[in-house]
């Protein structure tokens, strides 16, 4: 059969090095008639199926698998259907994929060009589609130096020749293949212009990827799960969040808890486990470890390679959803960890993902994090900025996530981030700021805060970058909170030494004061404080066993007296014993050992107390709400403060030695009868019931500051919560 067409440009499809394939495979006017060439490997006979019902066959292309044919108009269907044979008794049959006009949108292509489509997950990827009554999948992905990128997988035999894609304006490639759905595996297989690499890479934009070690995507539908949320997300969107409680479960889904065998729970039977252990625990909201798809179980996440499909470690997307909204309709909400901040290097994922620096810097100095093996985002590329925005929506959005945790926006923020002189570019001004994220991660809050009132972003920032959790519009990066990690690091730092020298050491307990009101903070205790040798919260407490839980008990209450939201990692609500392992679940059989058991008390005693009481929370953020009664008894480590309202008063006092002290006097707010509220040395936590019970009517006796004081028994190692009845 003779063709128009030069054999070069045949050759280039048979090589798979064609950059616009549209223009050589599919139907073609040509001459008198039309022309039909397709390229399908590993066949042994083709034919199209005409307009008069019968098989007309092709002719092979020399000795390649490129099939032509040429004949009357009329003959031809606009989508031919076409039929092959393998020579084994194998038939195929589908409709060619060359036939169809471009699907997407030149307005979504341009706003992503823009950097400001913050939906691009709805068209990038690969979606259930249906063009002409045709139901089959668009496949599309950003790859703006390659020379050719294919679709490749189950349905084609991995074979980059057999489904080259088009290119479309800003380097976006398209096909939408017929007769394909939900379940198919994909990859894309890349060609670099410069160089002729080929690459295998998943889909940046894919939600759904094989069990690891595997890594090839899923096609994805729309979600079947039916949301039974509404009256969550509504009052979400009117709720206060500053002046509410919030108190934080920290949870790694793969460690929490397993199956008899030791294997991972799904989400579903993760939703009524946890969900039941949060209530009982009386903590507000659980921030699950990142939950994007990641290729080793021991980053615990934190080395993302999908960052739009939810982990299949624990199932698939809808059982996800059924997890956050099971906790929604019972009133607990859901954090999730983010990271923008790196990605790894693994060749399978964004990594030169078209043969070049595209998401990440090409220059090392600031695209790699040489600490942490990962690359750094291009923050300054509208297109992966888009990428980023678009993720932090999808989980939002399509997962009703009630907030993000970002993660290492310090490493974001500086240029010479954990890096020695030499080793970093400074900005245009010559300074250390890393401006493009900075101007990321501003517009990331104001598009969540303006999309979703009521989502919270909360910043792990480790440094003193000043306005941190404040808008946009003063000159802040916007976040809701920011974890105090310097309030972490003194706390455990000063609770460390031993009582007897902790006099000299006061200041680490007090010092957190001074900034309190500065931003609006988390008060963290994460899963970086239990790993890598720092042993477990209750290790870290010093003195024999009972000073050791008694320690602890006085941390918790101290903790939960202070201002700012709470948060606790998975296991230190019992005083987990060891350091946290990621490879199996947690020691539950603690609970059986009264001394634990106590702790796991005392925590959902805080956490109630916490929330019931306005004075404990409404002014968290606000130095209103704090007022210190005694910061300066060092030689008797006793600190006193104030939590106020206009309308209340909680006094609470912490005894930081395992010295009791008889009839101590204490200023109050007013005369009546006073009583604790919590002690932390209860027996019903553990302790030895030292001044449990204690009523005191107060007496006309100034002092702290306060007209009237009350005197009781403040018992060693312990907290004390002290309501007016």
């Amino acid at each position: 059969m003779h063709t128009k067409l030069a054999d070069a440009d045949l050759q280039r499809i048979l090589a798979a090095e064609h950059h616009d394939p549209f223009q050589i495979l599919g139907r073609h006017a040509e001459g008198d008639g039309y022309a039909l060439r397709v390229f399908r490997p590993g066949m042994a006979w083709l034919a199209v199926l005409g307009t008069d019902g019968n098989q007309h066959p092709l002719t092979r292309y020399g000795e390649s698998d490129l099939f032509l044919w040429h004949g009357p108009g009329e003959l031809l269907p606009i989508h031919p259907r076409l039929v092959a044979g393998d020579g084994h008794g194998n038939q195929l049959e589908w409709v060619d994929p060359y036939s169809y006009m471009p699907q997407l949108g030149e307005f979504d292509l341009y706003i992503f060009g823009q950097g400001k489509h913050l939906h691009a997950y709805r068209f990038l990827g690969a979606h259930p589609h249906q063009v002409e009554g045709v139901e089959g999948v668009l496949f599309s992905t950003w790859a703006p130096n390659a020379s050719r990128v294919s679709v490749v997988g189950d349905f084609n035999r991995w074979d980059g020749r057999a489904h080259p894609m088009r290119l479309r304006s800003g380097g976006v490639w398209e096909l939408f293949v017929p007769g394909l759905g939900e379940g198919s595996l994909y990859r894309f297989e890349l060609r670099n212009r410069d160089t002729g690499q080929l690459l295998l890479k998943s889909d940046p934009y894919g939600r759904r990827f094989e069990m690891r070690p595997a890594n090839a995507n899923l096609v994805t539908g729309p979600t079947h799960h039916e949301w039974q949320d509404a009256e969550w997300m509504h009052t979400r969107a009117e709720r206060d969040w500053l002046h509410s409680p919030m108190c934080i479960y920290e949870v790694h889904l793969g460690s929490w808890q397993r199956d008899e065998q030791g294997r991972f729970l799904s989400y579903q039977e993760i939703a009524h486990r946890l969900v039941g252990h949060v209530h009982n625990h009386g903590f507000t909201h659980i921030e699950l470890l990142p939950i994007n798809e990641h290729p080793l179980d021991a980053s615990w996440g934190y080395q993302v390679t999908g960052y739009y499909a939810p982990t299949s470690r624990f199932g698939s997307p809808d059982d996800l959803r059924y997890l956050i909204d099971y906790c929604h309709q019972s009133g607990i909400g859901v954090l999730l960890d983010w990271v923008p901040a790196h990605f790894p290097k693994d060749a399978f994922a964004l990594a030169r993902f078209d043969g070049t620096a595209l998401y990440e810097h090409e220059d090392p100095r600031k695209g790699e994090h040489r600490d942490w093996g990962t690359l750094i985002f291009n923050y300054g590329r509208l297109e992966v900025k888009n990428f980023l925005l678009s993720n932090a929506i999808y989980w939002l959005e399509e997962f009703h996530i009630d907030g993000l945790r970002v993660d290492a926006v310090a490493s974001m923020l500086y240029l010479d981030y954990s890096r020695s002189a030499g080793d970093w570019v400074p900005n245009e001004h010559g300074g250390r700021e890393n401006l493009e994220a900075i101007e990321f991660l501003q517009e990331l809050n104001q598009v969540v805060h303006e999309l979703h009132p009521g989502a919270l972003t909360i910043a792990e920032e480790s440094t003193s970058w000043p306005m941190v959790s404040r808008p946009v519009s003063m000159g802040g990066l916007g976040f809701s909170m920011k974890w105090n990690m310097g309030w972490m690091n003194d706390t455990l730092e000063y609770m460390h030494k031993d009582p007897f020298y902790r006099r000299y050491h006061h200041n680490l307990l007090t010092f957190a004061l001074i900034y309190a009101f500065h931003e609006n903070f988390v008060l963290p205790f994460s899963h970086d404080e239990v790993v890598h040798l720092k042993r477990s919260m209750l290790d870290k407490m010093p003195g024999d066993n009972w000073q050791r839980f008694a320690n602890l008990r006085l941390l918790y209450t101290f903790m939960y007296g202070m201002p700012g939201k709470k948060l606790l990692f998975m296991g230190n609500e019992f005083a987990h014993g060891r350091e946290w392992n990621c490879d199996t679940q947690l020691d539950w059989h603690l609970y059986d050992y009264p001394q634990h058991h106590g702790v796991a008390k005392l925590i959902a005693d805080l956490n109630h107390l916490y929330r019931e009481q306005p004075a404990l929370h409404h002014f968290d953020f606000e130095g209103q709400g704090f007022n210190w009664l005694d910061c300066d008894d060092a030689d008797q480590s006793i600190l006193i403060f104030q939590r106020r309202t206009p309308d209340a008063v909680a006094t609470l006092v912490f005894n930081f030695t395992p010295v009791p002290r008889d009839e101590f006097r204490i200023g109050v707010p007013g005369p009546g009868h006073y009583h604790v509220r919590l002690n932390s040395d209860s027996t019903y936590y553990g302790g030895s019931n030292y001044g449990s019970g204690d009523v005191a009517k107060a007496e006309a006796l100034p002092h702290q500051g306060e007209d009237w004081s009350i005197s009781i028994d403040l018992p060693p190692l312990a907290g004390m919560v002290i309501l007016r009845d």
